[in-house]
């Protein structure tokens, strides 16, 4: 327990930040409204995404669409959560891969269970050219893909 203790703090931390960063943005700013930070780059926008990814689904309308979607993020989760066990200790960079990935699942299914949709807000954009609008947990995932990815190109060793 005591090799998965700074993983799972990890976790915490920022399972923490992606529900704190949701509820803020939702309390504060108005659905659809955009608040610009960085002006013609990058904004806080807030929607509601009932599907997947790049919004896919999201304007299904089916009921079955959220808990399908729930259901794909916990077995997910649990697939990685098995790697994450058997990768060995030493393996801290997939090992921390694992945690972010498991992380970015677990926060947007807690959004899926509670609200019934996931708060997407971090919206970037060059021009009228825009980046789908994702959120803390979705950051997660892509970080812990990038660390894979790492992890992988770092174990190979030139011949």
């Amino acid at each position: 327990m005591r090799k998965n203790a700074p993983y799972l703090a990890l976790a915490l931390i920022l399972v923490g930040l992606d529900q704190v960063s949701k509820a803020l943005v939702e309390a504060k700013v108005g659905l659809h409204q955009s608040v610009p930070l960085i002006k013609g780059f990058f904004a806080i926008a807030p929607i509601r995404n009932k599907g997947a990814i790049l919004g896919i689904f999201n304007a299904s309308g089916s009921r079955l669409v959220p808990v399908a979607l729930g259901l794909l993020a916990f077995a997910s989760m649990l697939l990685i959560g098995a790697y994450f066990l058997k990768t060995p200790a030493s393996e801290k960079l997939v090992r921390t891969a694992f945690a972010f990935i498991m992380t970015g699942a677990l926060g947007n299914l807690i959004d899926r269970a509670v609200r019934g949709y996931v708060v997407d807000f971090l919206e970037m954009h060059v021009g009228r050219f825009y980046w789908p609008t994702f959120n803390v947990a979705d950051s997660c995932i892509t970080i812990g893909a990038v660390l894979l990815v790492l992890a992988v190109f770092i174990r190979r060793k030139p011949a």
